[in-house]
C-alpha cells in the first residue's frame, strides 16, 4: 500500500510539473506573440512617417507672400483692371480727331441732241476728285469737319459717227469747306454723350474693388489653410505621444500579468485602445497631407507642387487675445469697405448713367447744320488754288428733324433702364443686410472662440490631474489599467481641443477682418501697389 501511495504521489507530481511546464511554454508563446504585435505596430507607425521628402521652413508671412507672388488665379485677376482700362480708352476714342482722304475717277460717254438743230452729237466727260480733311465729334453733341478738295473735269463733244470735235472744255476746281452740326434734342449735352466714358471709368473702379475682394479671400484662405496644417501637425505630435503612452501601459500591464498582480483579461481592452490611437494617428497624418496640398496650391511655386515637400510651420498660434472694438465699429467699417458692397454702389451709378442716356434717347433727333466753303476755278491744276481769293463761296444753314412714329424701342430701353436701376438699389439694401448679418455672426464667433481658449486650457489641466490621480490609484491597486488609459484618452482629447481652440480663434478673427473689409490693411498689404 505504501508503494502504491508513493507511485500515485509521483504521478501527481509529474502531472503538476507537466501542467506548469505547459503553462510556462504557453506564456512564452503569448509573450512572443504580443511582442511581435508590438513590433508590427511600431513598424506600421514608422512606415506611416513620410520619408525622402525635402523640408520647407514656412512662416505665416512667407505663405501669404508666396500666394501674392505665385498664385495663378491672382495673377489672372490682376489683369482685370488692365482690361477695364482699355474699355475706357475705347470710349474716349470716339472723341478723337480723325483724318480722312477720298479719291475718285469717273468716265461718262453719252449721246445728246442739239435742241436748235435736232442734230445728234457724242458727249464724253472725264472727272477726277481728291479730298482730304479732318473731322471730330465733340462731347457736347456737335460734329465738325474741315475738308480740302481738288477736282478736274474735261468735257468733249463731237459729231455723230465720230466726226470732228465740235468743242471741249477743261475745268479745275479747288474747294475748302467747313461743316458743323449741333444736336439740339437727342444727343445734346456732355452728360449724355460721356455716359460711355463714365461707365468705363466706373468699370475700372469696379474691377479694382473686385481685385481687392479676391485678394482678401485669397489671403484668408491661405492663412486658414496654414492654421489647419499647424493644427494637424500638432495633432500628430499628440497622437504619437498618446500611442507611446498606450504602449508603455500595455508593457506595464503585461509585467504585472507575469507576476500575477493583474488578470490577463485586462490586456485586450488596452490593446484595442492602442489600435484605436494608431487609427487616429493615421487619420491625422492624412489631414496634414491634405492641408499641405491645399497650402501649396494656394501659395507654392510650380516646382514645389511637383515635389514631395514636408512643410515645417514656424509660426505658432499665439495665446494672446486681440482687443476687439465694438461691434458697431466693425459694422461701420464693413459698410464702408466691403468690396462687393462698393461694387454694387458703382453698379447703381452706372445704372443711373444708363437712365440718363435712355431718357435722352426718347427725344426726337433735331439737329442744326451749317456749311461754309470757298472755291477756286481755273483751266489748269496749278491756277485753281490761287483763285480761292475770288468771291466764289457757298453757305448753307438748315435744320433736320427725325423721329420714329411710335418710338417703341427708345421707350422700352428707358423702362428697362429704370427697372434695372431700381433692382440695383434693392440689391444694395439686401447686400447691406447680409453684411450686417455676416459681421455680427463673425463677431459672436470670435467671442465664442476667445472664451473657449481659457475653457479648453482649464479642461486640459483638470484632465492632467485626473491622469495623475488614476495612476496613483492604479499603483495602489484601486484602479485598473484601462481606467488609466481612458484618463489618458480624455487628456489627449482635451489637448487636441486646446490646440484647436487657439486655431479656431485665429481663424475666427481672420474671418471677422475679412468680413469688415480691413484684412489687407491689418496685414500691411497695399492692393493698389500690387495691380
Amino acid at each position: 500500500m505504501q508503494v502504491i501511495r508513493w507511485r500515485r504521489l509521483g504521478l501527481l507530481s509529474a502531472g503538476i510539473a507537466g501542467v506548469l511546464l505547459g503553462a510556462v511554454v504557453l506564456l512564452a508563446r503569448v509573450d512572443a506573440a504580443e511582442r511581435s504585435v508590438d513590433d508590427a505596430i511600431g513598424a506600421g507607425v514608422a512606415a506611416d512617417e513620410p520619408g525622402g521628402q525635402s523640408e520647407l521652413q514656412l512662416s505665416l508671412e512667407d505663405a501669404v507672400l508666396g500666394a501674392l507672388e505665385n498664385n495663378p488665379a491672382l495673377q489672372a485677376e490682376r489683369l482685370e483692371p488692365v482690361v477695364a482700362g482699355t474699355f475706357e480708352r475705347i470710349e474716349r476714342g470716339d472723341f478723337d480727331v480723325g483724318m480722312f482722304a477720298e479719291g475718285s475717277y469717273s468716265l461718262v460717254r453719252e449721246e445728246r441732241i442739239e435742241p436748235s438743230t435736232s442734230a445728234r452729237f457724242d458727249l464724253e466727260r472725264d472727272a477726277a476728285n481728291l479730298s482730304v480733311g479732318l473731322r471730330q465729334s465733340l462731347p457736347f453733341g456737335a460734329d465738325w469737319e474741315v475738308a480740302l478738295g481738288q477736282s478736274f473735269e474735261e468735257t468733249e463733244s463731237g459729231g455723230q459717227g465720230g466726226g470732228s470735235a465740235n468743242g471741249g472744255e477743261e475745268l479745275h476746281t479747288t474747294h475748302i469747306g467747313l461743316n458743323f452740326t449741333q444736336q439740339l434734342l437727342r444727343g445734346r449735352g456732355r452728360e449724355v454723350n460721356l455716359v460711355g466714358v463714365r461707365q468705363a471709368e466706373i468699370g475700372v473702379m469696379s474691377s479694382e474693388y473686385e481685385l481687392r475682394g479676391f485678394m482678401e479671400s485669397l489671403i484668408a484662405d491661405v492663412e486658414s489653410a496654414y492654421w489647419d496644417y499647424v493644427l494637424a501637425d500638432r495633432e500628430i505630435e499628440l497622437y504619437k505621444e498618446s500611442l507611446r503612452l498606450a504602449t508603455e501601459e500595455i508593457e506595464r500591464a503585461r509585467e504585472r500579468v507575469r507576476v500575477g498582480d493583474l488578470a490577463r483579461t485586462e490586456l485586450p481592452a488596452l490593446e484595442a485602445e492602442r489600435a484605436l490611437r494608431r487609427q487616429e494617428l493615421i487619420d491625422a497624418r492624412n489631414r496634414r497631407q491634405v492641408a499641405s496640398l491645399e497650402l501649396l496650391r494656394l501659395s507654392g511655386t510650380e516646382q514645389q507642387l511637383d515635389e514631395e515637400i514636408q512643410i515645417n510651420p514656424t509660426t505658432e498660434p499665439e495665446r494672446s487675445i486681440a482687443e476687439l472694438a465694438a461691434v458697431a465699429d466693425h459694422l461701420a467699417l464693413a459698410l464702408e469697405r466691403r468690396p462687393e458692397l462698393n461694387q454694387a454702389r458703382l453698379d447703381l451709378q452706372s445704372d443711373n448713367l444708363q437712365v440718363t442716356r435712355t431718357r435722352n434717347g426718347v427725344l426726337p433727333r433735331l439737329e442744326l447744320f451749317v456749311s461754309l466753303g470757298r472755291s477756286g476755278y481755273a483751266d489748269s491744276f496749278s491756277s485753281a488754288p490761287r483763285q480761292l481769293d475770288e468771291p466764289n463761296y457757298d453757305a448753307e444753314l438748315g435744320i433736320r428733324l427725325e423721329r420714329p412714329l411710335r418710338n417703341r424701342a427708345p421707350r422700352a430701353e428707358h423702362e428697362q433702364a429704370l427697372a434695372q436701376r431700381n433692382q440695383a438699389s434693392l440689391s444694395i439694401n439686401n447686400l447691406a443686410r447680409l453684411v450686417r448679418h455676416d459681421v455680427r455672426s463673425a463677431y459672436l464667433e470670435v467671442e465664442r472662440a476667445q472664451s473657449q481658449i481659457d475653457a479648453s486650457q482649464a479642461t486640459r489641466q483638470a484632465q492632467q490631474e485626473r491622469v495623475r490621480a488614476e495612476e496613483e490609484r492604479f499603483r495602489a491597486g484601486e484602479a485598473t489599467s484601462f481606467a488609466v488609459v481612458q484618463a489618458q484618452r480624455d487628456l489627449l482629447e482635451s489637448q487636441i481641443n486646446e490646440a484647436g481652440a487657439l486655431v479656431d480663434y485665429r481663424q475666427a478673427l481672420l474671418e471677422l477682418y475679412r468680413l469688415d473689409g480691413t484684412l489687407l490693411e491689418r496685414r500691411g498689404i497695399n492692393a493698389a501697389a500690387l495691380e
